[in-house]
């Protein structure tokens, strides 16, 4: 199949899916797409001994997607840098304290924590769980955003990008680490520290020449064309570099929002530029969990598997429900009247293509089968249950934040 071909059938298949979601399903264009790709991908492995051709030719198809690449090397730094620039940055700036302590704390002592209970509970499953597989597994603790009330929503939106980027540079330094020796905390840290570092400080300095050059042109075309190649050319380098992609296009959306403001509507199209990167943003989002949702043709499920996914998915609850009471206790000890909903932050903390993409990127040499089927499991849950149940939730909650 010609990639053209297969980008057809997947743009096409989130048109329809979409449509079906709002028009028929009445869910959330995200939610409801994912979950009638996972629906139709089901029923084709259903059907494969009724039409055996029908089933292959969905196999092939979604073992053509090179999610791993697609993901890491693609539409990752479109999404961070679209949801960066996106964000409201007065109610960041109010948050800054929580989204720090909860993005960086929460998501080391996620990661810890999850290791250490998958090391110690999947011998009982019969599923060998040596150390650094558990810490790979660990490290999947990601995030995504969903709508809430302001300053919760810069808390949790804020934190997902940033949780995004540091979740990705620790379980790559991970997987560094274990292709030569034993991997320690202090290499692992050191690691984390200097592609982090360098990371955000390479999307700040390309961001700072952006703005500047979108400021000396008087075209929205332009404008637009420069904030796309610092999107994708800044993510390109920063992979380059061996530094933190995801945390550099993270850092250029926050940045060069944040230097455009100094400049007037007469020197920068504020409104196309917004517009263009929302569409963009939604455009994204919804292929992605169409391919997530394809994910199930080729991920090997077995009954350990989901026995395993279970356990997983009410452990990342409780550590998730858990650390960020931790956090929140923290920054309340910190800034005193501090305002935040701890059931919004964990129930809200999604999963999404992200931790698939890097389950996928686990060598081969690795028994990394339950990972991947583990991490599907927590996923789905997550976009599908969590996502779909959140508004809901929210709707019938007594608690206001201002």
């Amino acid at each position: 199949m010609t990639p053209l071909a297969l980008v057809s059938i997947i743009v096409t298949a989130a048109a329809l899916f979409g449509w079906l979601s709002v028009r028929v399903c009445r869910l959330p264009i995200t939610i409801g797409t994912m979950l009638l790709t996972v629906i139709a991908s089901v029923i084709m492995i259903l059907l494969g001994d009724v039409f055996p051709s029908l089933h292959a030719g969905a196999v092939r198809l979604a073992g053509g997607i090179q999610f791993e690449d697609l993901i890491l090397h693609g539409m990752l730094g479109l999404l961070l840098f679209a949801g960066a620039f996106l964000l409201d940055l007065f109610y960041l700036s109010q948050e800054k304290l929580s989204v720090g302590v909860l993005s960086l704390g929460g998501t080391l002592l996620a990661t810890a924590a999850m290791a250490a209970i998958m090391h110690w509970s999947l011998p009982l499953f019969s599923i060998p769980a040596p150390w650094i597989e558990c810490l790979f597994f660990g490290a999947l603790e990601m995030l995504h955003r969903v709508g809430v009330a302001k300053n919760i929503q810069a808390q949790l939106a804020g934190e997902s990008l940033f949780n995004d980027g540091v979740g990705a540079v620790l379980f790559l330094s991970v997987l560094a680490a274990s292709r030569g020796a034993e991997p320690s905390i202090g290499h692992i840290a050191a690691m984390l520290l200097l592609k982090s570092g360098g990371g955000l400080l390479l999307g700040i300095a390309l961001a700072r020449v952006a703005s500047e050059l979108m400021r000396r042109v008087d075209a929205y075309q332009i404008e637009i064309l420069l904030t796309l190649s610092l999107a994708l050319g800044g993510y390109a380098l920063g992979e380059a570099l061996h530094l933190s992609a995801p945390l550099e296009a993270v850092a250029a959306g926050l940045a060069l929002r944040r230097f455009n403001m100094n400049h007037e509507h007469t020197e920068i199209s504020h409104e196309s530029l917004d517009r263009f990167w929302r569409v963009i943003d939604e455009i994204q989002n919804a292929i992605l969990f169409v391919l997530l949702g394809f994910e199930v043709l080729i991920i090997p499920f077995t009954r350990r598997a989901f026995e395993s996914g279970i356990f997983a998915i009410l452990s990342v609850i409780v550590v998730r429900i858990v650390v960020v009471a931790l956090m929140l206790a923290l920054v309340r000890l910190l800034q005193p009247g501090h305002k935040s909903s701890l059931f919004t932050l964990s129930w809200g903390g999604l999963r999404g293509g992200l931790s698939i993409a890097l389950a996928l990127s686990i060598p081969a040499v690795q028994s990394h089968t339950w990972i991947l089927a583990t991490t599907y499991l927590v996923v789905v849950f997550s976009i599908v249950i969590q996502g779909g149940t959140l508004d809901l939730f929210l709707k019938r909650s007594t608690l206001r934040h201002s």
